[in-house]
């Protein structure tokens, strides 16, 4: 029985583990990677870059789509909002978005990875296309690498390079669209630097982290550096669907000799899988981390068997349950329970956006205090109170009360203008006549209001003296 994950250096000289360790950290040379799938991950990349690009500009009742400033504590996703007060709503969404990459790993393996992964995307669909037009194909980069310093080797490279800073640059504005939002990056780059040294020297630094990113570390971003490829192990079962090796149909792998009978498999042991492989791994020695589902095995596999006049799918999305038994695989009781948990989350955190107020009150009896009779048939109780304003807008609440009947005073003249994601906090006399008081404690019911609509509504205690 094949493993499903395969991290044991003796099943193949060529695994990309071994590779990155034994031999040089230097980028390898994938050759340029064609075919159907490449053609659909090309069509696929330029929706997603144009999404990256195009997210922070959209506005949702005036709030963006997405925001990210952590320094300011303000962080907007899908329009909603997201303040100081509402930190465990950001969690709970994390936890979700979490218990989702669990279940969609678990069906569908890294099909993220190979298809939407943003360091995929750019690495694959931006920057190496940058190099393949400039430098060529595998055999030419490797000859161009290996050849003196002349004027020709200098431009290329010099262009290359240029090319890579120009395009981090941008991808580290990106980022800083999504943290400050685009009304103030284009404030910012509209006036002297001077006036924004920080936020320009992470731009800076930003750049820098990308370029090295794309240009140096590469591939072991996804093989050495990012967890997720380490979170097979757990996650995959017989029934996950990956870029896989049919050894079934392919084994015993043997060369096509013309005319000969063939006893062999219909694997032809021609390496093209191995040679366009972004991360330098044999995918026939099964599942590997090092893997990201890229597609581009299954290509070079698909035009070989045309070629020999084979049929397409030695390599193609598949799992060891329909390697093995011919047939498809079952949803494990596993699935069915990341499923379960995925679904309460969901309906977790849609009630509570549903049901989640602009502001958040709190209102106690002042420390200390007593009721006070006053002369003219009512009690007194005194209350401090804070209100924080849960939107990125300025609002005016006032706080009324509703039960029982009474009103109140407040001390001084409280400015209740809550600025975005501001607080504003005071004291107040709850006044409350005898005759509406059955006892030594009354329930009050107050709202929060900004002009006729309701905001929130709370309650407390009022405390009057026995009868």
């Amino acid at each position: 029985m094949r493993s499903i994950i395969s991290n044991d250096p003796d099943r193949s000289s060529r695994s990309g583990a071994q590779k990155l360790t034994a031999e040089s950290p230097r980028p390898k040379f994938p050759q340029r990677p064609s075919g159907r799938w490449h053609d659909r991950r090309v069509v696929f990349s330029i929706a997603i870059v144009a999404l990256l690009f195009a997210v922070p500009f959209v506005r949702i009742g005036g709030q963006p789509l997405v925001l990210l400033n952590v320094v300011e504590r303000k962080i907007v996703l899908f329009g909603i909002f997201i303040g100081p007060q509402d930190y465990w709503l950001f969690g709970l969404t994390m936890l979700s978005f979490f218990v989702f990459i669990v279940l969609f790993t678990t069906v569908f393996g890294r099909l993220w990875c190979g298809w939407a992964c943003p360091q995929t995307v750019f690495m694959e669909m931006v920057f190496r296309k940058i190099e393949y037009a400039i430098e060529g194909d595998a055999g030419k980069q490797k000859l161009l690498d290996k050849a003196p310093w002349t004027l020709a080797k200098i431009l290329k490279k010099g262009l290359k390079y240029a090319s890579f800073l120009i395009v981090s640059f941008a991808i580290a504005n990106l980022l800083l669209a999504y943290i400050v939002g685009t009304g103030e990056l284009f404030r910012i780059t509209s006036e002297p630097i001077g006036d924004h040294i920080a936020l320009f020297s992470g731009i800076v630094v930003f750049t820098a982290i990308f370029y090295w990113n794309f240009a140096w570390l590469r591939e072991q971003a996804c093989t050495v550096v990012c967890p997720y490829g380490r979170l097979q192990s757990v996650l995959l079962d017989r029934n996950s669907v990956n870029v896989a090796y049919d050894y079934v149909r392919g084994e015993p792998r043997g060369k096509l000799h013309k005319g000969a009978t063939r006893a062999e498999g219909d694997c032809v042991n021609c390496f093209q899988c191995v040679a366009v492989c972004p991360t330098g791994i044999d995918i026939r020695n099964g599942t590997q981390m090092e893997c990201v589902n890229c597609t581009a095995c299954i290509d070079a596999c698909d035009a070989i068997m045309d070629k020999i006049g084979f049929d397409r799918g030695l390599i193609r999305y598949t799992s060891e349950a329909v390697i093995t038994r011919k047939s498809a695989g079952a949803v494990t009781p596993r699935t069915w329970g990341y499923a379960a948990v995925l679904v309460l989350l969901w309906s977790a955190l849609g009630f509570v956006i549903a049901t989640r107020t602009d502001t958040q009150t709190t209102l106690f009896r002042a420390p200390g205090s007593r009721y006070i009779e006053n002369n003219d048939s009512t009690i007194s109780n005194l209350y401090t109170f804070k209100i924080f304003n849960k939107t990125n807008r300025t609002i005016q609440p006032s706080i009324r009360l509703d039960a029982p009947r009474g009103k109140l005073l407040f001390a001084g003249s409280p400015d209740l203008t809550l600025e975005a994601a501001g607080m504003s906090e005071g004291t107040v006399f709850a006044i409350i006549p005898k005759s509406e008081l059955k006892g030594r404690k009354t329930i009050l019911k107050l709202s929060v209001s900004q002009g006729n609509q309701r905001l929130e509504s709370i309650e407390t205690t009022f405390i009057a003296p026995e009868e």
